[in-house]
C-alpha cells in the first residue's frame, strides 16, 4: 500500500488506474465468495445478492441477471435522485459484479457446512467491498436504495440499511428457514468487521492523555526517549478549578509499554488514560 501511495503521489493518473483495479478486484472477490460460499448454502445475507440468491431458489432465476435487473435501475435512480456524484467508478461495479458472478457461477460449493459458508462467505465479501471502497466506488444495489430513502424520509442512512438488509434476512428466514436467516446475521456480521479492518488496516496504535504535575520532565522524556510527539491541550481540574493541562500522545502498541514506564518513571502519582486509536494519518505514521 505504501509503494502504490508514493506511485499515485508522484504519477496522478495511476490513482485513477489504481481506483480501477480495486474496483476489479474487489468486485471479483465479492463474485467469487458468492458463488463458492453464500449462493450454494443459501445464506442471503443482505444486499442485492441476498435477493438474488432468494429468487434464485424460489423461481430458478440467474443471480447475475437478477442483479443487474436491480442494480442498474437503481444506479439510474442515483444519478436521477441524488445527482452524479456516483459516476463511472460506480458504474463499473454495478456492471463488473454480476458479470464476475455470471461467469463463475460454474465453480463448485468451497464446503456445504451453512455456518463456514456464513463466515467465510461474509469475510469474502467483506474483503471485496472494503477494497471497492479503497477505490473509491461502491457496487450500487442496496446502498444506493438506502441513499435514496435517506433523502426523502428524513431516516438515517444507517437505519435506511439496516431496514433494507433486515428486510432481506427476514424474507430469506421464511423462504428458507429461521437457522438459515440466523445464519445470513453471522454474515452481515462478519461482513461490516472486515470491511472495518480493511479500511483502517491491521495496525493498532494507542493515544495516552497523561494527567501530571511534571509535564515538562513527561514531555521531554516522550520526544527524547521514545520520539514521539506531544500536544499539550488546556484542561482545568473539576474539583480545585486550577489550570491542569493535559499531555496527548500516540504511539505504537509496540511503543506504549516503554511510554507506561517512561511516565510512572518520571511521576509515580500521574493520571493516564488510554485509547484505541484505529487509524493515525501523518508524521511517523501511515501516509494516504
Amino acid at each position: 500500500m505504501n509503494i502504490l501511495s508514493n506511485l499515485t503521489h508522484t504519477y496522478p493518473r495511476m490513482r485513477i488506474v489504481a481506483d480501477y483495479l480495486f474496483i476489479l478486484i474487489g468486485s471479483a472477490i465479492i463474485a467469487m465468495a458468492f458463488n463458492v460460499f453464500l449462493l450454494p448454502n443459501q445464506v442471503a445475507s443482505g444486499g442485492v445478492s441476498g435477493i438474488s440468491t432468494i429468487l434464485k431458489t424460489v423461481l430458478g432465476w440467474e443471480p447475475a441477471y437478477v442483479q443487474w435487473a436491480f442494480n442498474i435501475p437503481l444506479f439510474i435512480a442515483g444519478v436521477v435522485l441524488l445527482g452524479k456524484q456516483f459516476g463511472a467508478k460506480t458504474l463499473a461495479g454495478t456492471i463488473f459484479l454480476p458479470l464476475v458472478v455470471f461467469l463463475t457461477k460454474g465453480f463448485q460449493p468451497w464446503t456445504h457446512d451453512a455456518l463456514l459458508a456464513a463466515l467465510f462467505g461474509g469475510i469474502g465479501v467483506g474483503l471485496g467491498l472494503g477494497i471497492v471502497f479503497r477505490g473509491k466506488a461502491s457496487t450500487g444495489g442496496t446502498d444506493l436504495a438506502a441513499q435514496i430513502i435517506n433523502k426523502y424520509t428524513g431516516f438515517t442512512l444507517g437505519r435506511c440499511v439496516v431496514m433494507i438488509d433486515g428486510l432481506i434476512v427476514l424474507t430469506a428466514a421464511i423462504v428458507f428457514d429461521i437457522e438459515k436467516g440466523l445464519y445470513a446475521l453471522i454474515a452481515l456480521y462478519v461482513t461490516s468487521k472486515t470491511i472495518d479492518l480493511i479500511q483502517v488496516g491491521f495496525g493498532r496504535s494507542k493515544m495516552a492523555m497523561i494527567i501530571t504535575s511534571k509535564q515538562e520532565e513527561v514531555r521531554t522524556g516522550i520526544l527524547n526517549k521514545i520520539d514521539r510527539g506531544v500536544t499539550k491541550l488546556s484542561a482545568y481540574g473539576g474539583f480545585t478549578d486550577h489550570e491542569r493541562p493535559v499531555l496527548m500522545c500516540v504511539v505504537d502498541q509496540t511503543e506504549f509499554t516503554k511510554l507506561k514506564q517512561l511516565v510512572k518513571t518520571l511521576d509515580p502519582s500521574a493520571f493516564i488514560i488510554v485509547m484505541d486509536a484505529a487509524e493515525v494519518l501523518g508524521e511517523g505514521f501511515k501516509r494516504e
